[in-house]
């Protein structure tokens, strides 16, 4: 059983060193065979990668990007190479700073061996953040839940199947939102629990700000569902307060209207000709291992 795991870095090398260096203790017991991609995603600082005494990890490569094209992108470039270069039969995308715990693949090994079809999500069932980020991850959740109808509970710590991948790149939603395509394109996918852990290095870079922007990047993928469930508050509120109409009460209005419209703004980012041609921005690839 060949396993990849992708991780997009940026800027973050020394956490990045110290997960591939937990990797490597997490699988010894194992009965896989583990290989490392890392998708560096133009960044600015050093590519310094501490890896010299690896054992586990069969092979270790370092994947350049000439351009920045956000973590999203990344994600989706590193599975159209996996897809395209590589032999595999599961891609586990992580996050390189230690918020996607090591130790917890071992739970998708586990959850494989009974679920050889299917792929697996990490489920955020505890997270290490203050309570305001919780209290706005909390309804991030609602408000994608209401207007797509989807309660997405994941992020990028997934255990992808070969179809699954297959999919992935052919849906130009990846090209936005890993996650959101991922709800889109797999309605039978298999939860196992996940802790979010703590950055092994600086403080975390998922500001409110993009949390907005994630959130909004998830909705945008099922902007169908959107149009119609916002038709269909607008005509019932409008109802609601046919005599009672107002400067005040027309706000929701407003904003039902202004939230479509940064919707369907940001679904434009869905390119399927980028994505297609998201290869040629490869600089060069460092094999490491």
């Amino acid at each position: 059983m060949n396993i990849i795991i992708l991780i997009p870095v940026f800027n973050d090398f020394k956490s990045t060193s110290k997960l591939i260096e937990e990797i490597d203790n997490s699988i010894s017991n194992l009965n896989a065979s583990f290989s490392v991609i890392i998708i560096n995603d133009a960044s600015t600082e050093e590519k310094n990668l501490e890896n010299k005494n690896l054992i586990n990890i069969k092979s270790l490569k370092l994947v350049n990007m000439r351009n920045n094209r956000g973590h999203a992108r990344c994600i989706a470039a590193g599975l159209k190479h996996i897809s395209e270069n590589e032999d595999f039969d599961y891609v586990i995308p992580m996050d390189g700073d230690g918020e996607d715990r090591p130790e917890e693949i071992k739970n998708f090994v586990e959850k494989i061996k009974d679920n050889p079809n299917k792929s697996i999500v990490g489920e955020r069932v505890k997270r290490s953040e203050g309570l305001i980020f919780k209290i706005c991850y909390f309804l991030h959740k609602i408000i994608t839940y209401t207007f797509t109808g989807k309660f997405i509970k994941f992020g990028n710590f997934t255990c992808l199947t070969k179809e699954t991948v297959k999919k992935l790149i052919e849906e130009k939603a990846t090209w936005s939102s890993f996650s959101g395509s991922l709800a889109k394109t797999e309605s039978n996918l298999i939860n196992s629990q996940s802790i979010r852990g703590s950055r092994y290095f600086g403080p975390s870079k998922m500001s409110f700000l993009n949390l907005i922007k994630h959130s909004l990047a998830i909705i945008a993928v099922f902007k169908s569902s959107v149009i119609f469930r916002s038709i269909a508050f607008y005509a019932i509120y409008l109802i609601i307060i046919a005599d009672y109409i107002s400067v005040i009460t027309a706000i929701p209005l407003a904003l039902i209207i202004i939230f479509g419209l940064v919707i369907l703004k940001i679904s434009g980012r869905e390119n399927m000709t980028e994505f297609n041609n998201c290869l040629t921005n490869i600089s060069d690839i460092d094999i490491l291992k």
